[in-house]
């Protein structure tokens, strides 16, 4: 499906507006970069993102010489026209110095939780509780998100949401590390949850029932 063009997109006077990269699927933002008319239509002929380079003075195709280039899903204007957003596929890092994202800091509740998790997982404080999941080994990790299941299950029987609301953040996070103990991360779930609402052709996957 093409992309479609933003309405009302307002140019400065160097004939640029801000455009802010963000990762489709977890709501990560990636980068901030500028667009003149050439690079927008561009980057809405071939759903690939492409900038105006200040520096340079020159139209650059991001991740043309890296690979890592950023699959563009939708572009929106903000309600002044000003400024770009970009929902985006990543192919890789996207900050030139191998970094996911441009801003060093995760920002995301999942991105900090992602973090959290790692750092536990690489320098175990003392007393722990994910640092003690973790040691204990998958089949324990996944007996937990089982218990946790059940605790959702039950949640939803009472009149009480706030406590469903509980349980079901107790299951996410005792997935989250069961993802972890088998070197997977929460954006490999995101990314496939996006992908479900926006199957693949390319890449020949056929869509389930829930994609549609």
């Amino acid at each position: 499906m093409p992309l479609r063009a933003p309405a009302d997109v307002h140019f400065d006077a160097q004939g640029l507006v801000v455009a802010v990269a963000q990762d489709a699927a977890s709501g990560t933002v990636l980068m901030v970069g500028y667009m003149d008319r050439v690079a927008l239509r561009r980057t809405l002929e071939t759903g690939e993102a492409h900038f105006w380079s200040r520096s340079r003075q020159t139209l650059w195709h991001k991740g043309e010489s890296s690979g890592n280039i950023l699959r563009v899903d939708s572009v929106q204007a903000d309600c002044d026209g000003d400024a770009l957003l970009l929902a985006v596929r990543p192919a890789g890092p996207t900050c030139h110095l191998g970094r996911r994202s441009c801003f060093e800091d995760p920002t995301t509740t999942l991105d900090r939780l992602q973090a959290t998790l790692g750092q536990r997982s690489q320098a175990p404080p003392p007393g722990s509780y994910t640092a003690s999941l973790l040691a204990a080994g998958t089949p324990a990790i996944a007996r937990k998100v089982g218990e946790e299941a059940i605790e959702v299950i039950l949640a939803a029987h009472q009149p009480d949401p706030a406590h469903l609301v509980a349980e079901v953040a107790d299951l996410w996070y005792h997935s989250a590390v069961l993802l972890l103990a088998q070197g997977l991360q929460l954006d490999a779930v995101l990314a496939e949850l996006a992908r479900r609402q926006h199957p693949i052709a390319e890449a020949g996957i056929q869509p389930r029932p829930e994609d549609e």
